[in-house]
Order: C-alpha cells, then sequence, then structure tokens
C-alpha cells in the first residue's frame, strides 16, 4: 500500500522539477520560497515568480497538512470522523504576454483514516490540468488537448472522455454562461477499482503533473514572441477577470483552503497581478475577441 509519506515525497520532487523547467523557460526571473506551518497541522513551500520575462506572476505550491476537518466539510463529505490528510502541488501561471495563455494543474491526495467505507478507509486522489487562453488558437488547443489523452490512454481507454468531460463540466463560470477557457482534464475523488490498482492512479497522478512543463513550455514558445498592441493587452486583463471571478466563486479548492484554516497568500495565489472589470464590454462581431468567446463552451472535441 502507497504511504502518505511517500506520496508527500513524490509531489515535492515534482514541484522541484516544474520550478526548474519554469525558470529555464522564463530565463529571467526565479522562484521565491517560503516555507509556512498550519496551525492545526502540516504545512508546505509556496514557491511564487513575479515579474519575469514572460511569467508576470505564477506559483507552483506544495502542501502536506493533517488535523481536524471543521463541520462544513464534514457535512459535505457526509462523515462523522475529522481526523484528515491532504497533500497536493497547485499551480497557476499568469504570463505578461496576451498571445501566451494562462494555465493551471493541480495534483492532490486525500485521506481520513478513521472514516471507513466498505470496509476500507476512505482515500482518494484527484488532480488535472486545464488551459485559459486569452485568444484561442485551434493548433494549440489540439496539441494541449492531443498531450493530455496521451497521458490518459496509458492507464486507462475512459479516463480521458471522463475527464475531458468533468473539465468543460467543473470549469465552467455560470453567471457568464461561459467556460473558463479551453477546459483540459478534471477528475476527483478517484479510488482503486477492479480496473485500476491504487499504485496505478498514483502514477497516474505523477505523469499529470509531470506532464505539465514540457506541454507549457512548447505553448509558451510557440507564442512569446509574437507581437501585440495596447487593445490586445487589454483584453489580457478583461480575461484574467473571468479568471478571478471563477476562483473566488466556484472552485473548490480555494472554498476548502479557506474552509480548513489554509494559508491564505497560498490559497489566492492563484489570482491575477492586473485585472479589468469594464461595464458591459462587447467586442467587435468577427473579432478575434469574439471568435475566442465563441469557442469558450462546453463539449468541442479538440483531440
Amino acid at each position: 500500500m502507497i504511504s502518505k509519506e511517500q506520496i508527500a515525497e513524490e509531489y515535492k520532487q515534482i514541484q522541484d522539477e516544474i520550478c526548474s523547467a519554469l525558470e529555464q523557460l522564463d530565463g529571467q526571473s526565479s522562484f521565491v520560497e517560503e516555507i509556512w506551518n498550519r496551525e492545526g497541522g502540516g504545512g508546505g513551500r509556496t514557491r511564487v515568480i513575479q515579474n519575469g520575462n514572460i511569467l508576470e506572476k505564477g506559483g507552483v505550491n506544495f502542501s502536506a497538512v493533517h488535523g481536524k476537518l471543521p463541520d462544513s466539510v464534514k457535512r459535505g463529505l457526509k462523515v462523522e470522523q475529522d481526523d484528515f490528510f491532504a497533500a497536493g502541488v497547485s499551480i497557476v501561471m499568469h504570463p505578461n504576454h496576451p498571445m501566451v495563455p494562462i494555465i493551471h494543474m493541480n495534483i492532490r491526495y486525500f485521506e481520513m483514516p478513521s472514516a471507513i467505507k466498505d470496509g476500507k478507509p476512505l482515500r482518494w486522489f484527484g488532480g488535472g490540468i486545464d488551459l485559459t487562453p486569452h485568444y484561442v488558437f485551434e493548433d494549440d488547443a489540439r496539441f494541449f488537448h492531443g498531450s493530455l489523452k496521451s497521458v490518459c490512454d496509458q492507464y486507462h481507454p475512459d479516463f480521458h472522455h471522463r475527464f475531458k468531460t468533468w473539465a468543460d463540466d467543473y470549469f465552467f463560470i455560470k453567471h457568464r454562461n461561459e467556460t473558463r477557457g479551453i477546459g483540459g482534464i478534471f477528475y476527483d475523488r478517484l479510488t482503486a477499482s477492479d480496473d485500476i490498482s491504487w499504485e496505478d492512479i498514483f502514477e497516474f497522478s505523477k505523469s499529470v503533473g509531470r506532464t505539465f512543463a514540457p506541454v507549457y513550455t512548447e505553448l509558451v514558445n510557440r507564442s512569446r514572441h509574437k507581437p501585440y498592441n495596447e487593445q490586445q493587452q487589454q483584453w489580457q486583463y478583461q480575461r484574467r477577470s473571468r479568471y478571478a471571478e471563477f476562483n473566488l466563486v466556484y472552485d473548490a479548492g480555494t472554498k476548502f483552503g479557506l474552509e480548513t484554516n489554509g494559508r491564505i497568500e497560498s490559497i489566492l495565489m492563484s489570482l491575477p497581478p492586473t485585472a479589468q472589470w469594464l461595464y458591459n464590454y462587447q467586442p467587435e462581431p468577427g473579432s478575434d475577441e469574439q471568435k475566442t468567446l465563441d469557442l469558450l463552451k462546453k463539449g468541442i472535441s479538440w483531440a
């Protein structure tokens, strides 16, 4: 049986690998690390990069926390017990270039040793990667989704279809009737079954984590030298505002962090450095901005 300590150590290694790759990609700025301890149990390593050559603001955070769940979370999980352990790596990158996309990744593990379900302690893996382009380039979207499909197909023939659909539904801004970006994959409460072992689920989790750096490096390098104007920069700030709305209103990780007395700076690391909310902004019909909005829909088959 995989131990929580082994999972945490592997996740820390993935954090190290990703930070190294992103510093090389940016070529100018480096991550600043803060080690923190959580009141109640555990802690983490927050790493933030700012004002880089291409990465305006980003974070690659690791946490491994334990303790007692608040009543609100217990009700949501439908459990009476309150002891828990959670570990994960969470990433958000906000580039300074409107042609380069925002990207988010999360891999995580959760267990409640005293909560028994079907004779076994409650435990699961979750995670995913999703892309939020300021401008949707269809070749990039196909590359991104194709890369994720390749990872999913290594572990289960059903994973990509299930997890892409889940991402479309999860990363949806209901009050705007649009998706946050072009989706990706998202999964939660993934447990061992007759089809897949705990060891294979853990390997899948690590593969998702290690897909991040090569995929994002390719996407950044495709667009980082494209010219852009002030209007396109303003559109970037508009799209960032949608990102902020989703994270503050709907994101489950943000809610869990706040409800379990998480570290506020790490939780809100995902917010962009600059965003704009222009009143009733409408893009010009037929513009690149309108074309992007037209592609922020569920159910588009990119891979």
